[in-house]
């Protein structure tokens, strides 16, 4: 009986250990959930030039799974759009991104002057150096964000220059 009773044990840890040796381990079994959200870094706006109704805001937008970053909404102007420069025939052109920006997964996607940017339209007061502009970003899949934007001139102002926002341009 006891015979028995020892092999059927040595069977079945037997059975036991060749299970598991086909079976991968726990933690390869399932992949680490994907980053959710969207990160928001250096987030800041250009002054807006004395009597300009509108302004522009720049920042670097991080997705943890393919996003897309489709529009804001903010206290500082009556119509927030994304928007979009490009040179046409020696003219730089500005257009709205209707569709929004895509966010890659895992890339930062940079906003910035002479390229894709926030644009204020219709200021509710003048953007000067030092304050702070709240951002409501919103996205197709991920929770909306809210950020600070400080006020300050650019570091470089490279060839999207004062002209063109003086003009009111990105």
């Amino acid at each position: 009986m006891r015979l028995a009773l020892l092999s059927a044990l040595t069977a079945t840890a037997a059975l036991s250990c060749s299970l598991a040796a086909c079976s991968p381990p726990a933690e390869k079994a399932e992949a680490p959930p994907a980053a959710v959200g969207v990160q928001a870094a250096d987030a800041w706006c250009r002054p807006s030039p004395k009597g300009a109704r509108v302004g522009a805001c720049y920042l670097t937008l991080t997705a943890g799974q393919a996003d897309r970053f489709t529009g804001f909404t903010t206290p500082a102007a009556a119509t927030p759009q994304i928007h979009t420069m490009s040179t046409e025939g020696g003219m730089m052109q500005m257009r709205q991104l209707t569709e929004g920006l895509a966010l890659p997964a895992g890339e930062a996607v940079a906003l910035k002057p002479g390229a894709e940017h926030l644009m204020l339209i219709d200021l509710a007061q003048p953007l000067v150096e030092g304050a702070q502009v709240t951002l409501n970003l919103t996205f197709e899949t991920a929770p909306a964000l809210t950020v600070q934007a400080v006020v300050r001139a650019p570091a470089v102002d490279g060839e999207h220059g004062a002209r063109e926002h003086s003009a009111g341009h990105g």
